[in-house]
């Protein structure tokens, strides 16, 4: 079988009534394909334009009409508001493997407004109304994805030309009330949601939609042992200092244990201002291979230490009214084992290192942690390009 790339696009609507993460979840579980990219796009209204002259395809086995309905959303819901310019949000997911055009339209699945049972997730989060004289009432399609290979491939060039100017950290795209300030902060999804496909990264959005704050920015982030060293680096030191007593009891116990006689509390401070520190480290190490797949000490070359790494996490950017309380809230405390029930650490956490997910605890924090991992970068159209040769 033949690696493929495919790709889903998630409406404006279905991004304002936080179906994300349920719509992901059915992806990963359901196709078996691996998630590679993912971008916000704000469309131009060139870019919809183009889009919507795809729609109607004699590679599409839907009905000709529903193609026609298709296009005719495309131009109506996606182009930028005629009143006011601002643009819409639209998300665009990648994933590769065998069959994947097959595998994500079959989860995808058709309109048919005789449909109500749930399977696909049109079923489930798209709406085809007729009336009693068969006209439509209401229609939406939740998402788009490609009938066939062919379709897939010419969408995909299209999207990737335009994903510089259109796609990144979107700007401007959310309306506030006189009087609000909106603020940004970073979200990642860590890479213990992604050691089997299961619907735990759509699962941990989902939680993240209680705040009603909106997604401005998410990527695919294999972090670097260089950009993971520099993201916890704050944490070093509190480790080294914080690490002292608990490391010294520790290594009294054994000691004692071994040799038979009690360690003064004098000596036993002295050995944790010994071993406090190398802990530390240990323990700094361990979160960086964590996150990275290799600690700074398994890198022997610059190259390696500034290569992306083998561990794969979702970074985010959330926009709304107090949004680095909002997402700390549902987030929970650091130890998972102290989290209160509902939080996203009480439910999917294990450990203090295992648990789930990081959100900035200040707007300073947001700031240096998006410099770091940089969720604009395009590896959207990187992937793309890498796959088809330059487009």
């Amino acid at each position: 079988m033949s690696q493929q790339l495919a790709y889903v696009i998630l409406t404006p609507y279905s991004l304002h009534k936080s179906r994300t993460g349920g719509i992901l979840s059915r992806l990963i579980t359901r196709t078996g394909l691996e998630l590679v990219a993912m971008r916000m796009f704000a469309p131009s209204a060139e870019l919809v334009n183009d889009y919507a002259s795809t729609i109607v395809s004699a590679h599409d086995t839907q009905d000709r009409k529903i193609q026609e309905m298709l296009r005719d959303y495309v131009l109506k819901n996606l182009s930028p508001d005629p009143t006011t310019g601002i643009r819409k949000r639209v998300m665009m997911l990648l994933f590769r493997g065998d069959e994947a055009v097959r595998k994500v339209r079959s989860v995808v699945g058709n309109l048919n407004p005789e449909r109500r049972v749930g399977e696909s997730i049109r079923d489930t989060y798209g709406d085809l109304i007729l009336d009693e004289k068969g006209q439509v009432k209401y229609f939406e399609p939740a998402v788009f994805a490609a009938p066939s290979t062919e379709e897939a491939d010419a969408k995909l060039k299209l999207w990737a030309k335009f994903s510089d100017a259109d796609g990144g950290i979107l700007n401007n795209v959310i309306n506030y009330q006189a009087g609000e300030k909106g603020e940004r902060t970073l979200v990642l999804i860590k890479p213990d949601n992604f050691r089997f496909p299961t619907g735990r990264p759509g699962n941990v959005i989902d939680f993240f939609s209680r705040t009603g704050l909106y997604i401005v920015g998410i990527k695919i982030l294999r972090m670097s042992t260089a950009q993971a060293s520099e993201f916890y680096g704050p944490v070093r030191e509190v480790l080294r200092a914080k690490l002292k007593d608990a490391i010294a009891a520790k290594a009294s116990g054994i000691l004692e244990r071994e040799l038979g006689f009690k360690i003064p509390a004098g000596d036993q401070k002295a050995m944790g201002e010994v071993l406090g520190p190398l802990f530390g480290d240990n323990q700094f190490d361990n979160i960086v291979r964590f996150m990275s797949g290799r600690s700074p000490g398994e890198c022997p070359t610059e190259k390696e230490f500034n290569e992306p790494g083998t561990e794969k996490c979702i970074a985010l950017v959330y926009e709304g009214v107090n949004a680095v309380n909002k997402i700390r809230d549902v987030l929970g405390p650091t130890d998972p084992s102290k989290a209160p029930p509902g939080s996203i650490r009480r439910e999917f956490g294990s450990t203090i290192m295992v648990n789930a997910a990081h959100a900035s605890d200040s707007l300073e924090n947001a700031v240096r942690e998006m410099g770091i991992v940089k969720v604009g970068d395009n590896n959207f159209r990187e992937i793309i390009e890498e796959f088809y040769g330059v487009i």
